[in-house]
């Protein structure tokens, strides 16, 4: 199947035995380690589905298709060192009817950030070469005109959307697949209903979740439950990936908790080493099998043996009130859009010295923590 399709790189995919990538073409020779690193993660990996495209994950763009396109030249940037923002999320929300005890934004003062800001901001990250464009909260179903702001993204890139299933309806997730949303993303705390509804401090939470991924799926939505992993809930993961399957979700993905936010004051109850080599292997396991949902443990996608944290690198977070960070979990002010262009605040960011070599996540790096966490703008 051919994927790319350009006067100077073609990439072809065979799926007879798994999934291996091949590029012809001027560029070819350029492409080799990142052809090269692609066949390394999906050599024992499934896709989510073949046909006509291939869909690899939920995070990447079908491929054949202009996204995916851009995702590769990015790609191929990163290997001289000239990142672009790949992915763009943005808090277009900040309520939210939950009150998770690891919420990294624990403001619930309902700060909305205004629809012409975030389709320029939107505008401003394709025309930068950003792929993967997420909508975040708060709670986004909460938005009335969370379609409209999803229409935004054109085919240059892939829209995705999180949420807690709260007030995401049948026919909102039909509109939201009409606005061009590619895939929804569920946040999961814990396949059991009880344990979930104690972190997302709200009966019913468990039960809006299901209702969410269900309403999704039969609106056509690609769904992907979504899964913070503490010390409370790795052992979870069998059973998290058994709900997942029996939803018929095509994708579970695993991200690591993070001592920000509310959870700030947990520094001490993070992953471990073994545990994230717990998340590597499981991620490695589940995607041998031949059916069931694809896992993407990001800790292990992330780490620097692999394509390294992209916050600050190749990922910028604007939060509702308008502050461009490095990415979700990183509360440090570049820039904010509503005063600034993205591509001043990416430039500021991007030159930043913490920002330039592949490292993981810099907020369990204690140095970094001690130099950054309070504050509240880089000059």
């Amino acid at each position: 199947m051919q994927l790319t399709e350009s006067p100077l790189l073609n990439l072809n995919v065979d799926l007879d035995d798994g999934i291996r990538l091949s590029a012809t073409g001027a560029l070819a020779p350029v492409a080799k380690p990142i052809v090269k690193k692609i066949n390394e993660i999906f050599e024992n990996e499934k896709p989510i589905s073949t046909g006509d495209r291939l869909i690899f994950s939920t995070w990447i763009p079908p491929a054949p298709s202009r996204a995916f396109d851009r995702m590769i030249s990015a790609q191929l940037r990163s290997l001289v060192r000239r990142n672009i923002p790949d992915q763009l999320s943005i808090s277009v929300f900040r309520g939210c009817p939950n009150s998770c005890i690891h919420c990294s934004a624990p403001s619930r003062s309902g700060d909305i950030l205004e629809g012409d800001v975030v389709k320029r901001t939107i505008s401003e990250a394709l025309d930068l070469g950003t792929y993967l464009v997420t909508f975040d909260g708060g709670e986004p179903m909460l938005r009335h005109d969370l379609p409209d702001l999803i229409a935004g993204v054109d085919d240059r890139a892939i829209a995705t959307c999180f949420t807690s299933g709260y007030a995401l309806s049948e026919n909102l997730a039909l509109d939201l697949r009409k606005s061009g949303l590619y895939a929804l993303r569920v946040s999961i705390d814990s396949p059991v209903e009880e344990q979930h509804d104690r972190f997302r401090g709200r009966e019913g939470a468990f039960r809006d979740a299901i209702s969410g991924v269900r309403n999704a799926l039969r609106a056509g939505l690609l769904v992907d439950l979504f899964m913070v992993v503490s010390p409370y809930n790795i052992d979870q993961l069998e059973d998290a990936y058994s709900l997942a399957s029996d939803l018929g979700a095509h994708e579970l993905s695993l991200y690591e908790i993070v001592a920000v936010g509310r959870w700030k004051e947990h520094a001490e109850e993070v992953l471990s080493p073994r545990d994230i080599e717990r998340l590597a292997d499981f991620h490695r396991r589940m995607n041998r099998l031949p059916d069931g949902p694809r896992v993407t443990a990001l800790p292990y996608l992330l780490s620097p043996q692999m394509f390294g944290c992209f916050a600050g690198r190749r990922w910028m977070h604007v939060d509702p009130s308008g502050d461009v960070m490095p990415c979700a979990y990183m509360p440090i002010s570049f820039g904010n859009v509503k005063n600034s262009s993205l591509k001043n605040i990416w430039m500021r960011m991007s030159r930043y010295r913490w920002f330039r070599d592949r490292c993981s996540c810099q907020m369990k790096d204690g140095v970094f923590r001690s130099l950054h966490f309070e504050k509240e703008d880089v000059k």
